[in-house]
Formats: structure tokens, sequence, C-alpha cells
């Protein structure tokens, strides 16, 4: 067995669903040929697709060559992690986007690459890395789809054949040479569910999501009103949306995670639409004090049940 699948092997120990490693070399280039990445990105840039998240059009050096990101970095282990749930919110309450049931993934997803670290440090003390999850300008789906985990489907989400696309990513950039993935061949195909499903239309074409229409941008990310336009499309979505992966037929195959820290509380599942409108911000920060959800804040999280509960009165 090769170094490399030792790696991956731990990483499956670690409770990781898949590991993939590529080579660490600028976005725009792999493997000596043009990806067309820069080019597409810096399109969705201009076409103001990003809405308002101006840090997507910060540090774009960094974005588009990993190797600024850590010294020496000569390879990108990439990993993903499910965290479908077991058990979900009714479908008569106010609705949270499956990622954010349990607690904040980027302190669980880097605590396990930390210990990926560890273990190839055990073979190779003088390497040295960094991990990430969603925690720097790391083009994270592109690097997972070139190290095999997946592909990157018309929604923008990276897919695993025969697991769906409910998955957080992360990365750990090493200064080590080690044995290469080869990205795969599926795709989706003629299929175009997501795309026909999404209430807001902001998938305008195969894997270009204009964020503005993007009813998750507009209850997390969002730090103004919620957009007129998508305001009345809301439906019952208070934070973040998983319409265009619930329609994906790859994710016929997910299964619950087996992460104890994405369990969610009894608390949180007994949230209803009263609970929400009668919440306080001290029964916010008990409820969410370890959650993602704190990125939309109470101010934004009550802006969201007000806004969902004005478009189910009418």
């Amino acid at each position: 067995m090769t170094f490399s699948e030792e790696i991956k092997q731990h990483a499956f120990s670690l409770g990781f669903d898949a590991c993939g490693i590529c080579h660490a070399v600028p976005a725009g280039s792999h493997n000596g040929e043009s990806s067309g990445e820069e080019e597409r990105y810096m399109q969705w840039l201009s076409a103001n697709c990003h809405a308002g998240m101006d840090y997507l059009e910060r540090n774009m050096d960094k974005r588009l060559d990993p190797r600024l990101l850590a010294d020496g970095a000569k390879s990108i282990i990439s990993v993903a992690l499910n965290y479908y749930p077991h058990q979900k919110l009714p479908d008569n309450v106010p609705q949270f986007a499956y990622y954010s049931y349990g607690q904040d993934y980027h302190d669980i997803v880097h605590g396990k690459l930390h210990q990926l670290l560890a273990f190839i440090k055990l073979r190779f003390p003088e390497v040295s890395g960094r991990a990430f999850s969603d925690s720097a300008p790391v083009l994270e789906r592109f690097w997972a789809a070139k190290a095999g985990l997946g592909f990157i489907g018309k929604n923008t989400l990276l897919i695993i054949p025969g697991k769906g696309s409910y998955f957080f990513l992360g990365e750990l950039i090493v200064d080590l040479e080690l044995d290469y993935d080869s990205p795969i061949a599926q795709n989706c195909g003629k299929c175009r569910r997501c795309m026909d499903a999404c209430p807001t239309g902001a998938i305008e074409k195969p894997h270009w999501l204009n964020a503005n229409k993007c009813i998750s941008y507009q209850t997390i990310e969002n730090k103004g009103e919620i957009s007129p336009e998508v305001l009345p499309l809301l439906n019952n979505n208070v934070y973040g949306c998983d319409i265009c992966q619930k329609v994906c037929p790859w994710n016929r195959f997910a299964k619950p995670h087996t992460t104890p820290e994405f369990f969610p509380s009894e608390k949180f599942l007994s949230l209803d639409g009263d609970a929400l409108k009668k919440m306080n911000e001290a029964e916010f920060r008990e409820i969410f004090r370890k959650s993602a959800v704190k990125r939309a804040k109470f101010s934004g999280l009550k802006r969201n049940i007000t806004a969902i509960s004005k478009t189910r009165d009418k």
C-alpha cells in the first residue's frame, strides 16, 4: 500500500466519507492544459453573481493558486464529510438547511484535518501543511473534482457518485509529493431537475448560480433586506435552502451521517413558527451557540422569520 493510500485509509478512520489527492498547481492551468476555471470565475464576478459577498473578489491570487496558501505546497488532499440528517424538521415548520442542524462544520472538519496532518507527520515529521474548510480563498469544489472525489453538478455543488451532495468539503495542503488521483468522467447528463425546481431561477444556466436570486444567500449571507423578487418565493425556508439538492437524483443514495457533532439538539428539533417568533436573543445564543446559524445573527434570523410569516399569511 502506498503512503497516499494510507492517508486515505486514515481519513476514512477519522470519519471522512471521501478522500482524494491532486497536485497543487494554479487553477487556471492543470496538468499543462488550461482548465478555464479562472476565466469562468472572473466572468461570474463580472456579472455580479456573487451579490454582496465581496470577499469572493479578494485574494484572487491565492484563490487561483493554492501554492500561495501554504509554503512549498505540492499536494492538495481533499476530503468530504457527510451531513445528511437522521432526523429532519417536520415539513410544516420553518425549514433550516440540513447543513445547519448540528455544530458548526468549520470546527469539526478542521479538527479532523489536523488529526490527518498529525498522522502524516508521524511518517514525515518535517512535513508542513495547512487545513481549510470554507475558511480561506480556496476553490474547494474545483480541487475536490480534480482529486476525483466527484463532479461539479449543474447546481454548482460537488456530487459524489453513489453518495450524493450532502457533504462538507475540506482541504489539507502539504509540502509533500504524493500519488495523485484523476478526475472522474461522470456528469449530470441531460438532467436539469435542480434548474427547474429552483423557485427563484437562481441556477440561470448549468454550473452558473446567481446568488442574488438564491434563497440561501438571501437568508444567510445577505445583511440587508431580502430582495423583493425573492421575498414571495421563500416558501418555508427560514435559513438556507436545500431544494436543488432534494430534487437531485444522485441524492437518492444519501445516507445519514455518522458524526455525533452533527446531531441536532432536542431544542432545535422542537422549533416551530411560534417558537421562532417568540425567540429572544438569549434563546438564540443558547440554541445556536455552536451552530453555523450564528452566521445570520439573531437580527438576520428574526428578519427571515418575519419574511416567511408574511408570505405564509398572504
